[in-house]
């Protein structure tokens, strides 16, 4: 078990507080120096000989996350003004901190960003309880609705966008998975991950408990039995469906 830091944007942030959000997909990296593409092995003829079966060695992968590591979430923040001079690592714990993606009228300041919030001033706590290899659009819409774009009447909301932002965006979409590739896109897209290029992914699930990881009620000596991860051998991360 390891504890670690994990971003979230300020929509996905309201989404863990409001308990609809179970599940994050982030892009698989090989290791240094290697690509996905240079990662994967040609493992021979697909099952019923259509397309190629494809594996991805597990020593050729940087997995960020296992089962039983806990997650404590960075958001974008803010303290008072009289702290604007300090640097996120020399302010004292005791600062006081105003998180962003509350629905509130905050105290003027400088804003800080989400990569820069200290441990302490941690808010929430992710419990990892699954961790799964797959291709992107492989998500179904149980997933994508565990991904936080959940039921408004017969469709899907679109975490993140609003009619205030961009009028000609819908906020909602016809099914979960949609929702989730409007979702997908705007923030990866602009990094060259986006929807259409299909790329492998992390499939994270957790819990989510509503406080700083030094107070969490599962404690980073507690051992947590490690779950085999899906379609996976001894070497192999994932298989993938067959392909033409």
């Amino acid at each position: 078990m390891t504890d670690r830091p994990i971003l979230f944007s300020g929509s996905m942030v309201r989404a863990l507080l409001a308990g609809s959000k179970t599940q994050t997909r982030r892009v698989l990296r090989a290791k240094a120096g290697m690509t996905i593409a240079d990662a994967t092995v040609d493992a021979g003829p697909a099952c019923g000989g259509i397309g190629r079966r494809l594996e991805l060695p597990v020593d050729k992968l940087k997995f960020p996350y296992a089962v039983g590591d806990r997650l404590y979430v960075r958001e974008a923040w803010k303290t008072s003004s009289q702290h604007d001079s300090f640097a996120p690592r020399d302010l004292l714990g005791t600062a006081p901190v105003y998180f962003t993606a509350d629905d509130r009228l905050w105290p003027v300041a400088k804003y800080r960003q989400a990569m820069h919030m200290p441990r302490w001033a941690s808010r929430l706590t992710l419990i990892v309880t699954q961790v799964l290899v797959q291709r992107l659009q492989e998500i179904s819409e149980a997933d994508a609705i565990a991904e936080g774009c959940r039921p408004i009447g017969s469709e899907f909301l679109i975490p993140g966008q609003y009619f205030y932002s961009d009028a000609s965006k819908s906020r909602t979409a016809l099914s979960a998975t949609s929702a989730y590739e409007s979702l997908w896109n705007g923030l990866n897209e602009p990094r060259g991950f986006g929807w259409d290029t299909n790329p492998w992914v992390v499939a994270v699930s957790f819990t989510v408990e509503h406080c700083n990881i030094d107070e969490s009620s599962i404690p980073k000596s507690q051992e947590t039995e490690k779950a085999p991860k899906a379609h996976a051998g001894p070497s192999v991360a994932h298989i993938t469906r067959s392909i033409t």
